[in-house]
């Protein structure tokens, strides 16, 4: 049999009159080796991957993380696949915790764990030619007094912060040496609204961008499904407002207040008005299928998710390309 050539930087076979590029993430592919997971999401079409750097496939702290890393990039230049530096790994820094230490931890040293940890990333983005970086602000502590700070004693009439309040100067710290290090490397940083996280909006990433004095580097991770899950917009509204910040977008299917990650056609979202809503704001960076919890299956649903967004794309009218949101 002969084998299946692998694709270059050509666009996709499934030729489009849209700008769209679809990816797929590494975390729905964690059984699989990373030149495996490479080379299939090559073989089905896909414009690129969400790299999740994880002890699995390219492990952040490893001593060799450099040579990895190039070798991982010339993968990428053979397979003609575009890349996206995500940074949600459970356990990579802790194995008790999912995703501890985070940025809000109590612990300074702890935030310092984390800092590291997205500073790596994006040097290892800027290594691999990657279109951003991808981070979470985190969960409030479980128990979220020791945030409060009290009254200033020389002036007993002001208010004391609240716990949400230093939580999110405690956030605005700690993301400025990785805003620096995105800077230097040229790397945008994009950040996640999560749901039950401190940043779980669009009005929160829009809250951190003004503490932070609106820097360049700052951009937006849109996750499709997270919009249909808590926003009072709809996800292809949401798409438009966040347009002007918008670095990286993950897609998947959910229902309205349920925060779990579905294949395609089982949640309740409208794809066709949301791949319209990208294609006319211009964006070019990669849209990548987020099924974390399908990994099991990977490689089935990567074969099923490509189509459905390629039949979606195809509902786009004429001219959609390039207009204005």
């Amino acid at each position: 049999m002969t084998p299946t050539p692998h694709r270059t930087n050509a666009r996709p076979h499934d030729t489009n009159a849209h700008p769209l590029r679809f990816g797929y993430g590494t975390n729905g592919l964690a059984d699989l080796r990373l030149d495996d997971a490479l080379a299939v999401l090559a073989d089905l079409g896909y414009d690129g991957v969400g790299l999740t750097l994880d002890h699995m496939h390219l492990d952040p702290l490893a001593p060799d993380v450099a040579a990895r890393t190039r070798k991982v990039a010339r993968r990428l230049d053979t397979l003609g696949l575009g890349v996206t530096v995500e940074t949600g790994a459970r356990y990579v820094l802790d194995p008790r915790r999912k995703h501890g230490p985070s940025l809000l931890d109590p612990d300074p040293a702890d935030r310092a764990r984390r800092v590291d940890l997205l500073i790596r990333a994006v040097r290892i983005a800027a290594d691999l030619g990657a279109h951003a970086v991808h981070c979470f602000s985190g969960v409030l502590p479980a128990d979220p007094t020791h945030l409060a700070e009290p009254a200033d004693p020389a002036h007993p009439a002001a208010t004391a912060d609240t716990a949400e309040d230093t939580a999110w100067k405690r956030l605005a710290e700690a993301l400025t040496p990785v805003l620096d290090a995105a800077t230097h490397a040229g790397v945008p940083l994009a950040v996640e609204p999560e749901p039950g996280h401190l940043l779980a909006t669009l009005a929160d990433f829009h809250h951190l961008r003004r503490l932070l004095g609106d820097p360049p580097v700052l951009g937006l991770t849109l996750d499709i499904g997270h919009c249909q899950c808590l926003e009072p917009l709809s996800p292809a509204d949401c798409v438009r407002a966040a347009a002007p910040w918008l670095r990286h977008v993950q897609i998947e299917d959910m229902r309205r207040g349920h925060h779990e990650h579905l294949p395609f056609g089982d949640g309740e979202i409208d794809f066709p008005p949301v791949l319209e809503a990208l294609a006319a704001t211009g964006y070019q960076a990669l849209t990548v299928v987020e099924l974390p919890r399908h990994s099991h299956a990977g490689p089935h649903f990567a074969a099923q998710s490509l189509p459905f967004l390629h039949r979606a794309a195809r509902a786009i009218p004429a001219g959609a390309e390039g207009s204005t949101p």
